[in-house]
């Protein structure tokens, strides 16, 4: 089989899956502390840490690099992430960006998360092409809460489809191989080293 045949295959595939059940995961984390005083804290810098994931990409074992952008496609290097603002993630070893706008924020003094999904990139005319292997419609969930000793962390992530047809700009195939081979492994890895960082098991 030639390469365009492979290539060929691999969109009729994503085709197929187009609409096909798609994937839910979840990765989590939780360190108790002494005592309620020291576990809330502690969660002050949860919360911290939560909200500037320009630093995420230097947590140990965590190889993708995340960068923050406002809602109008600008650097905001160093600042909080808020509602509308993008998140630019370029993976290890893959020659693509990925793009999620968040769509909420909550912070609380005892619970902060927010929600992402895949996105166009707001820095170019992107003529309603998603840049991300997963489709428009799924979400992650990033979240952090105190209860009394323990602080937990979670990645939640919702519907979890490849994003293939006209949204992906011919990322179809790529999209594909990232989302339903490579990624997988490389995900648990990923996110159970974040929500370690964010209950500090981590630093």
């Amino acid at each position: 089989m030639g390469i365009k045949d492979l290539i060929h295959n691999l969109r009729e595939k994503g085709k197929a899956l187009k609409g096909e059940p798609v994937v839910d995961k979840t990765f989590s984390s939780e360190h108790e502390f002494q005592d309620r005083q020291t576990a809330a804290d502690q969660f002050i810098r949860s919360r911290k840490k939560l909200f500037h994931v320009d630093k995420w990409s230097g947590i140990p074992g965590l190889t993708s690099t995340f960068e923050l952008y406002d809602e109008r496609g600008k650097r905001a290097a160093g600042g909080e992430v808020k509602e509308n603002h993008f998140i630019r993630i370029v993976m290890p070893g893959i020659a693509s960006e990925n793009w999620v706008r968040v769509t909420q924020t909550v912070n609380r003094n005892d619970t902060a998360l927010f929600v992402a999904s895949p996105s166009e990139d707001p820095t170019e005319d992107h003529g309603g092409r998603i840049e991300h292997f997963f489709a428009r419609e799924a979400t992650s969930t990033f979240k952090v809460e105190l209860e009394g000793k323990r602080i937990r962390a979670w990645e939640i992530g919702k519907n979890e489809g490849a994003n293939v047809g006209e949204e992906a700009g011919g990322r179809d195939v790529l999209n594909l191989l990232i989302s339903s081979g490579g990624w997988a492994g490389f995900q648990k890895l990923q996110w159970k080293n974040l929500t370690d960082y964010l209950v500090h098991l981590k630093e």
